[in-house]
């Protein structure tokens, strides 16, 4: 797990608590949604975005503007969190620690964020999603739930993150392990038969 994403995860815990604390997995998926909501503006407003991460805004300047935009268009639990996440200087992981937060919630809720990447990002055609789903849940135990992507790097097949596990079962991979056993292989048939070779 890379660092970004291991400190999005020590606060995303620390709202998950919070929330529950304060009204169980109800108020927890409620944050949830209103934090999702923050993290679509913020991927969506290039001036908040600025004004989040920019090392030239003064730290108490960006605090007042923050707090001016968000009391009373959020919840007061997410203004302190959002809040604290500046006093630490960790503005600029809002958005993994939404998503971080979204994992938490999907596995209380018995679901699994699965990251599917394809050539060009489409969905993949519903019976093989529907068989995929079934293996993901036999698997893990818990609904699976997709999140298509592209990449332009694969030639064909799909990858699968599940959290922080990569399944790669492109085109390329398959050909490289090929590839591999081929020259495995055919190495130990070489040795094995050496006196063919050079008799």
């Amino acid at each position: 797990m890379a660092t970004n994403d291991k400190i999005a995860s020590v606060y995303a815990h620390a709202l998950l608590e919070l929330a529950q604390k304060q009204g169980g997995n109800a108020r927890a998926q409620e944050v949830g949604e209103e934090f999702r909501e923050f993290a679509e503006v913020i991927t969506s407003d290039k001036s908040l975005r600025a004004l989040l991460a920019s090392p030239t805004v003064e730290r108490s300047a960006r605090s007042a503007a923050l707090e001016r935009i968000l009391r009373g268009n959020v919840s007061d639990i997410l203004l302190r969190f959002i809040m604290v996440v500046d006093r630490k200087g960790r503005l600029g992981h809002l958005v993994e620690m939404e998503a971080a937060y979204d994992e938490l919630l999907q596995g209380l809720f018995g679901k699994t964020e699965v990251d599917v990447f394809t050539v060009d990002g489409q969905p993949l055609d519903k019976s093989i999603e529907a068989s995929l789903r079934e293996r993901l849940r036999s698997a893990t135990g818990h609904e699976a739930v997709f999140h298509y992507a592209a990449d332009a790097t694969m030639i064909g097949g799909i990858k699968l993150r599940i959290e922080d596990q990569l399944v790669d079962g492109s085109v390329a991979t398959r050909l490289r392990r090929l590839r591999e056993s081929i020259i495995q292989g055919g190495g130990a048939t070489i040795r094995g038969n050496t006196g063919r070779f050079i008799g």
